[in-house]
């Protein structure tokens, strides 16, 4: 059976969309059937695998507030073992209606029941916020990866979403965990970066990942094609980080 994971932090401009599709996309590589979900109402993780959001006749949104499947709403992309549920803006509205269901935490895990059984990895990429969306993420989740910039306050936002993932695991899903932390657009010059990775081991070492991801211009390159860095430039650091990170996932859970 198939393991979903939430990629997953409150704070925007992380590399949270950057990490679950290149790591998606990395596991297809690798051989892993994966579906990818757009669970963030902006759609960069749909875009950023070649799909035109205007063009969508249906998406996320329609798999959590109406009849429509999982299987109803995927799409194969062109790259290898990867599909993906999209999303546009419309998923904004979902957060409102999802609250006035009666156990609407529970909608995305019903969905995915039966995809357990098709893929080996679902990702999610949740929005930059705490809501329902997210709840829902997590709530069918067997763990959950939080990429994080090395930077003071990405600590105090770290903190804040560990607590909100406690409280899932205690009010909606006892089986939650944290899959690991993962420092993107790292740069070993700066003493900051070694400051906060230091403070990390110290609280959270069995969660770092060991691969960092650097700033690279592939890496920000490649959503302009509409593809992941790995189909982009294979040879790029970018490529080889998130292969990496790929395969330590895969061990990890």
């Amino acid at each position: 059976m198939g393991k979903i994971i939430s990629f997953a932090n409150q704070k925007g401009g992380v590399g949270k969309t950057t990490s679950a599709v290149n790591v998606a996309a990395s596991l297809g590589v690798l051989g892993y059937k994966v579906l990818l979900i757009d669970l963030d109402p902006q759609g960069n993780a749909t875009s950023g695998v070649g799909i035109v959001k205007k063009n969508l006749k249906v998406s996320a949104f329609d798999m959590l507030t109406s009849d429509a499947t999982a299987e109803e709403v995927t799409i194969k992309t062109r790259f290898d073992n990867l599909s993906v549920i999209p999303t546009n803006t419309t998923l904004a509205r979902a957060e409102y209606e999802l609250a006035d269901v009666e156990n609407g935490e529970y909608v995305m895990k019903k969905k995915l029941e039966a995809a357990k059984n098709v893929y080996d990895y679902i990702i999610i990429d949740c929005p930059p916020s705490l809501g329902m969306l997210t709840v829902n993420a997590m709530t069918a989740s067997d763990g959950v990866v939080i990429p994080m910039q090395c930077e003071f306050f990405a600590l105090e936002g770290l903190s804040q979403l560990m607590f909100t993932i406690s409280r899932i695991k205690t009010h909606y899903n006892k089986d939650l965990n944290v899959t690991g932390i993962l420092i993107t657009m790292y740069n070993n010059r700066l003493i900051l970066s070694m400051q906060v990775i230091n403070e990390l081991r110290k609280h959270y070492a069995d969660k770092l990942f060991e691969t960092t991801v650097s700033r690279n211009v592939k890496l920000s390159e490649a959503p302009s094609f509409g593809a992941p860095v790995y189909y982009h430039d294979k040879r790029s650091k970018g490529s080889n980080e998130y292969m990496n990170i790929a395969k330590e996932l895969a061990e990890r859970i």
